[in-house]
Order: structure tokens, then sequence, then C-alpha cells
């Protein structure tokens, strides 16, 4: 994947998917906390689509943005479907990508083609449900999409994290006033954020069942309750100890102290 020079005539889209590379892949200290807990969450993500499925399946990213899952997974040797509501920022992946199999396909999870209804080994949505009005009908789509025996890895953040203050879809009466402000990128556009029981029972109304989950990401490692001055100080090494042994701790102390989850979801069998 090509690190590219920031072009001030880039759509305003593309100049901050640029920032978030800066951040995410390239290297910037500017936020240790973010680039420590995106580091965690990519080699999560990526582990379990390769658990999931070998090359060449074929992978639907959704959402994709600046598209460094989807150029990962095609030098793996994936088949990759980059998708996003901006079209602008595929020619900026475009510019990135160095080699493997990428085709692109922007717009709405919800209008896809028919034609790709039970296409997709795996189908890879980091950080997405939380920006949609109805996550039950957003997991009905994507096991639309899937293979009989395929694969969904999601990550989001976990609702049952102590500082979260946004509401439960379970007790909202009617998610369809949310419905204006859904899609919108970034920590703004968080609508829900799933319990972790939550995102088990969607996915039996859907068809699925969830076969792993993983809570991570613990305040340190993302520099939270004014830990960031201590993420310039310590080792990357330390952080990276404390994460891993908080992943070890009871899931009823994991479900509140950690930000994030990831999960694993396939279709129940008969």
């Amino acid at each position: 994947m090509k690190r590219l020079p920031f072009d001030p005539s880039w759509q305003e889209s593309v100049k901050i998917s640029h920032h978030y590379d800066e951040v995410e892949v390239w290297g910037s200290k500017s936020n240790l906390g973010y680039s420590y807990a995106y580091e965690d969450r990519f080699h999560i993500a990526i582990d379990l689509v390769t658990k999931a499925a070998s090359p060449p399946a074929l992978i639907l990213d959704l959402a994709a943005a600046q598209g460094n899952f989807t150029l990962h997974l095609a030098e793996l040797g994936y088949r990759v479907i980059w998708n996003d509501l901006r079209d602008e920022l595929a020619d900026y992946v475009r510019q990135k990508y160095e080699f493997g199999h990428v085709d692109y396909k922007s717009g709405n999870i919800f209008d896809l083609p028919l034609e790709m209804i039970g296409k997709f080994d795996v189908i890879l949505a980091t950080e997405v449900i939380e920006h949609v009005a109805h996550p039950d009908d957003f997991l009905h789509k994507l096991a639309s999409l899937l293979k009989k025996d395929g694969t969904i890895v999601l990550t989001t953040p976990n609702g049952g994290y102590f500082r979260n203050r946004l509401p439960r879809f379970s007790e909202c009466p009617d998610p369809s006033v949310y419905e204006s402000v859904q899609f919108k990128p970034n920590s703004d556009g968080h609508i829900f954020l799933l319990h972790p029981e939550e995102l088990t029972l969607l996915a039996d109304k859907a068809g699925l069942e969830v076969k792993e989950l993983i809570l991570f990401t613990n305040p340190l490692t993302n520099g939270h309750l004014k830990t960031q001055r201590f993420l310039r100080i310590l080792p990357k090494w330390v952080v990276g100890l404390n994460e891993n042994l908080t992943r070890k701790l009871p899931l009823s102390v994991k479900r509140i102290l950690n930000l994030q989850m990831a999960a694993s979801l396939s279709a129940k069998k008969a």
C-alpha cells in the first residue's frame, strides 16, 4: 500500500481520509491512543477474516473508507470488493493500490444489486453498525449477501463500556427517528453502541450466531481517563502488555472496561 503525499486539491472527504491514514497507518504520533487502538482493531479484524476463509475467497469490505483493510486483504491474496457511500474515495484508494484483486462498488449497503445476494465468503464491517438507525435490518441485509457457509466479521464500540452514554438499541421505541442522521462518518455519527448481549440477540434474529466475540482496547491503550500523557513516555510494549493482560480478565469485567468489541458471525446451523 503506497503512502501518498498530501494534495491540497483533494475534496474535503479525501483530506480527512488522508489525515486518518497518517494516524492509523503511517506513524503519526499526534494521537497515540487512537493509533494504538486502531492497530489492535486492524489486527483482530484481519485475524478473524483469515480464520473464516482462505485466499482467494471473495470479501466485501463494507463502508471501507480509505481502504486500508481492502488493500491489505488484496495483498494477502483475497478478492476484495471495496464499498463506501463516498464515491470520491475510490480514486484515493486506487492511488494507494500496489497489487492484488480489488473491485470498487460505491453505494448504500441497502441498495446493492440483487446479483450480490449470496455471493460473499466474508463480509467485513469495521465500525459501521453503530452508524445505522436499524442495526437489526443491517444484520439481516448482511446475512442475505453471504454464501451459505460465509462469515460476517464486524468491529464496533462496546456499548457496555462504563463511559458510554449513548442509548441501547433494544430500549429505543422508534429507531426511525434516527434515519435522518444515519451513515454520518466518525464518532459524531454514532447512534447506538451495542452491548455484547444485544449483538448476540440481533444476530439470532437475523439467523446468525456469534462464533467468536472479543472485547479489547482498555482506557490506557486508547488514551482515555487522561492517560494520553502516559502514552508519550511509556514504551509501546508496556502498553501492549497491559492490553493483553486486561483481555484475560473475566467477561464481567471486560464488558465494562474495554471500549471495543469484534465478532465473527455465521449462519445458524439447521
